[in-house]
């Protein structure tokens, strides 16, 4: 069976989305304004019930839906929450949405969690328990997730693969998808001294299902130069240079604009995202 067709689902547009968030959830539903599709955090509706359900269920009457989790802890040394990714299902379930995300990384162990999304050596082990917990993920929901590339501000001194070969590699043997967040490339690129351009080549382009883009926050006066992905503010220029850069090279993919702190009116998330479409109708009109 081919799992990367959900029946059920509204197809997700080769557009530009917004995140759902908090703030804007009123005037979406009231408005219902022009925008591709939305995702939101899935941990933000494991309640199963409330005044959030009854508004996403208004809103994903009328918008695709994408569920991007945050709180799994896909490749920890523990065991798979069984209680977690069984609320993931019964809410994939319930919302049936269009793609559904994780981030590439840990999180929790012993019972602790981290307030964070934390890296993963790049290691021949490392890559086998990751493709095996997104196996487990996948067959328990019946369908292809995407895994995301974190950003991060530090790495282990040991590995069998850069980072770009180390994602690739996963997503090669899960058989998943891939949710390449440009503005972690680009994070990552500074905090660690690489070329992004390598990065992006490296990727496996038919696995590029979805693109985020967000803002970060310059960290000034250090001895090294500090870029945290803080969700904050407008995509920067080296981003979108990079973002043209992907688009060319995968072709057009459902992009999303993040912004998680510091959130501001609604129009200044529609503008980022006619942006991004501006760079994908650029890219349609040079393939026609």
């Amino acid at each position: 069976m081919d799992r990367s067709i959900v029946h059920g689902a509204t197809p997700m547009p080769v557009a530009a989305g917004i995140g759902l968030r908090a703030p804007h959830v009123q005037r979406i539903m009231r408005e219902r304004p022009p925008i591709a599709w939305l995702e939101t955090h899935s941990e933000n509706l494991f309640a199963a019930g409330g005044a959030l359900h009854t508004a996403m269920e208004s809103i994903r009457a009328e918008y695709p839906l994408s569920l991007h989790g945050v709180g799994l802890s896909l490749v920890s040394a523990d065991a798979l929450d069984g209680a977690h990714l069984a609320r993931l299902l019964a809410l994939v379930d319930r919302y049936q949405p269009a793609l559904v995300s994780e981030h590439l990384c840990w999180g929790a162990l012993d019972g602790r969690h981290s307030n964070d999304l934390l890296p993963l050596p790049f290691t021949e082990e490392a890559v086998t328990l990751a493709a095996s917990r997104i196996g487990q993920v996948q067959d328990a929901l019946g369908r292809d997730i995407l895994v995301e590339n974190i950003s991060t501000y530090l790495r282990f001194d040991q590995g069998d693969y850069t980072e770009w070969e180390f994602v690739a590699e996963v997503v090669r043997r899960s058989g998943c998808g891939l949710l390449c967040d440009v503005n972690n490339i680009y994070v990552n690129s500074v905090n660690h001294g690489f070329d992004p351009h390598l990065y992006l080549r490296a990727l496996p382009r038919a696995a590029v299902r979805e693109i985020h883009l967000a803002g970060f926050t310059r960290k000034d006066n250090l001895e090294v130069p500090l870029l945290i992905d803080s969700h904050s503010r407008r995509v920067d220029a080296a981003v979108w240079d990079l973002y043209a850069e992907a688009i060319a090279l995968f072709g057009p993919v459902p992009t999303l604009i993040e912004w998680d702190e510091d959130i501001p009116e609604l129009e200044v998330l529609l503008a980022e995202a006619a942006r991004a479409e501006e760079v994908l109708d650029a890219r349609r009109a040079h393939a026609a």
